[in-house]
């Protein structure tokens, strides 16, 4: 089998996911999709916390936690689905890799509720969460890493120069069509660097 790799960059309520494998030293998408971390797709669930805000604490608590469980099987799920196909045709995910923001670390649930800065990095987090624990789920190991340090730590571990890896993976996306927005990208940048790890 040959191995491959999956990098997510997550939104609100959904995550660019991305499978990557190597022909040599060059990166080859295998597959790209949307992977909807919320079954009803509103702003109600894609702003969880940003929802949480207008409820009394004791609902508040109860909705986030209740949508956390959903994402969290949804990213399990859809990770399976793409775990099936890439083994049909004959690829076995050897890591995953997560894009983070820069974010400070979150406080307890009501200081959250009280910072309007803080609901949008705690919305952010519940979904990068439900792919960590997606992953862990599935066995397959995670490599985090912050958005801002990604190209960085590519051009170093693949020797390449920021602007040729910059060049490759937008040129990866013409074979494949649109979508290909910095969303998918990233994604693969960042597995192509945890095949290379």
């Amino acid at each position: 089998m040959q191995r491959a790799a999956i990098g997510f960059r997550v939104h609100s309520g959904w995550a660019a996911m991305v499978a990557v494998s190597l022909e040599g030293s060059s990166p080859v998408v295998l597959h790209r999709r949307k992977l909807l971390l919320v079954k009803t797709f509103s702003y109600t669930f894609r702003q969880p916390y940003h929802t949480a805000e207008k409820m009394p604490l004791g609902d508040a608590a109860e909705f986030v936690r209740a949508v956390e469980k959903e994402s969290q099987e949804l990213a399990l799920s859809g990770l399976r689905v793409l775990e099936k196909e890439l083994d049909s045709v004959n690829y076995k995910i050897g890591g995953c890799a997560l894009l983070l923001a820069s974010g400070r670390k979150l406080p307890e649930f009501e200081k959250i509720l009280a910072s309007h800065a803080l609901i949008h990095t705690a919305d952010g987090e519940l979904f990068r969460e439900s792919i960590r624990q997606a992953c862990t789920r599935a066995k397959l190991p995670l490599a985090a890493i912050t958005e801002r340090e990604l190209l960085t730590a590519a051009a170093t571990r693949l020797k390449k120069k920021p602007e040729f890896l910059n060049r490759r993976v937008t040129a990866l996306g013409k074979s494949l069509g649109p979508p290909w927005t910095q969303d998918e990208k990233l994604a693969t940048l960042a597995a192509w660097l945890t095949l290379a790890n």
